[in-house]
């Protein structure tokens, strides 16, 4: 049994962790936030495909979040069971929502980066590594059956494509243990950084690489199949020719970018999707 002193100790050190924890997860929605170009995404001084958004949208959202992040690693550190997890994540919706008026900014973060943020919170609880193996591999084994069980609170466009298309969507992604940032989008991004790409340049591609391969729920409510294949294939051809590698990079992904504007189409999953991808890079490195 820990003595008060140890205890004291370990509960001190348990809130230091969850804080870098937090901080990293706000970080990293900041991070996608002001990573430009973006086709059909809310930049600084660009709302793409959401005129009821902006990045002062997103910018009250991901401050009403920050507490979130702490107290849901804290609650993995401690081994609190899914039902309480999923409890902070109702609550903290309940902010964003209040925070921007309605809009839904950040739902994805914070089930996604939430879900990554419990798995940093049991690993740190095992004294285990955090790594990308581990941290995969533990939001698989700890949480998958419960994610899939989950009842939605109200229906959502996602649940909905999902159902229509057979779309797996972002629980499916989840329950897998985020194939999607494990093996697409941490080692794209790591391996434009360590080709000397510019932080920017190296997300920009990364982001590319998740449109390439995601069946996005978002693109799907938006456009289709076709608004989908339309946005696949434009990845796809702009990663073949280069990417973000080329000199030309910039006129071509803006070029890109007016184009899903003018088809209303938005890759929110992929967006979502790059912030996680950031958080893990982050708390992994």
């Amino acid at each position: 049994m820990l003595s008060a002193t140890a205890h004291t100790a370990s509960s001190a050190a348990t809130r230091a962790f969850a804080h870098t924890i937090a901080r990293a997860a706000t970080r990293s929605l900041y991070v996608e936030l002001t990573t430009t170009p973006k086709p059909g995404l809310v930049c600084p001084g660009d709302n793409g495909s959401h005129p009821d958004m902006a990045a002062a949208t997103l910018l009250r959202s991901l401050f009403a979040l920050r507490h979130y992040f702490h107290a849901v690693t804290a609650a993995a550190a401690r081994a609190a069971p899914f039902t309480e997890l999923q409890r902070l994540g109702i609550a903290a919706e309940s902010r964003m929502l209040a925070a921007t008026g309605g809009v839904n900014a950040h739902r994805g973060a914070i089930f996604n980066i939430g879900l990554l943020a419990a798995a940093c919170g049991d690993l740190y609880r095992r004294q285990e590594p955090l790594t990308p193996g581990t941290l995969s591999r533990t939001v698989r084994a700890r949480w998958s059956p419960a994610i899939c069980e989950m009842r939605p609170l109200a229906p959502s466009h996602g649940l909905a494509v999902a159902a229509r298309y057979g779309a797996g969507g972002a629980r499916l992604e989840a329950a897998r243990g985020y194939p999607s940032i494990f093996d697409v989008a941490l080692p794209a991004l790591r391996q434009a950084l360590h080709s000397g790409l510019t932080r920017r340049r190296a997300l920009v591609q990364t982001l590319f690489a998740l449109i390439a391969h995601l069946e996005d729920t978002n693109l799907l409510h938006r456009g289709g199949l076709d608004g989908l294949r339309f946005a696949r294939t434009a990845a796809k051809n702009f990663l073949a020719c280069g990417g973000t590698t080329r000199p030309d990079w910039e006129t071509r992904a803006y070029a890109i970018r007016d184009d899903f504007v003018a088809r209303n189409l938005s890759p929110g999953g992929a967006a979502d999707l790059l912030a996680a991808t950031w958080f893990v890079h982050t708390v992994t490195s």
